[in-house]
């Protein structure tokens, strides 16, 4: 299991504004390569976006589902990435710390069996470093950024920062 923080510079509702928005996942989620398209209810329970995860070669195609949700305080979701990687919990917790700040806790496990055989301690250590680079990214988007939107990515500027 990979437990992750960060404090950003940013009230509670913009940070999970930038997790509300299914296309700004493909901007800070370190090996997600595109989103694909997104239920238009998302972030709601049950609501889906598709994407491409992967590198060089090695590229899947699957969905993240929204199992709960408690906006603007914390989001639930089952991310796939199957066969290749396969499934994992990720919980994102954004506490308030007065009006623009929060303090954000990522929190990835495996969700089958099959993909404790890929997310084990030995791997553990790879995705701490994977999702602390995504809680920084994050943070760029919600400090200094917009994230995307359904008609197109962010602004160039927020996305090279």
């Amino acid at each position: 299991m990979s437990h992750n923080t960060i404090v950003i510079e940013a009230s509670a509702e913009r940070v999970f504004a930038v997790l509300s928005d299914a296309f700004a996942y493909g901007q800070w989620v370190v090996g997600s390569e595109t989103i694909l398209d997104a239920d238009p209810e998302f972030p709601a329970t049950g609501s889906r976006f598709r994407h491409r995860v992967g590198s060089g070669p090695v590229k899947v195609r699957d969905y993240t589902e929204v199992v709960d949700g408690n906006p603007p305080y914390r989001l639930e979701l089952l991310a796939r990435a199957r066969p290749l990687l396969g499934s994992a919990h990720v919980t994102m917790l954004v506490e308030p710390r007065g009006e623009a700040s929060a303090f954000v806790t990522m929190i990835e496990h495996a969700a089958t069996l099959p993909s404790r055989l890929v997310l084990n301690p030995l791997s553990d250590p790879l995705v701490h470093l994977r999702n602390a680079e995504s809680l920084r990214r994050l943070k760029r988007l919600a400090e200094h950024g917009e994230a995307a939107t359904a008609t197109g990515p962010a602004s160039a500027a927020a996305a090279g920062r």
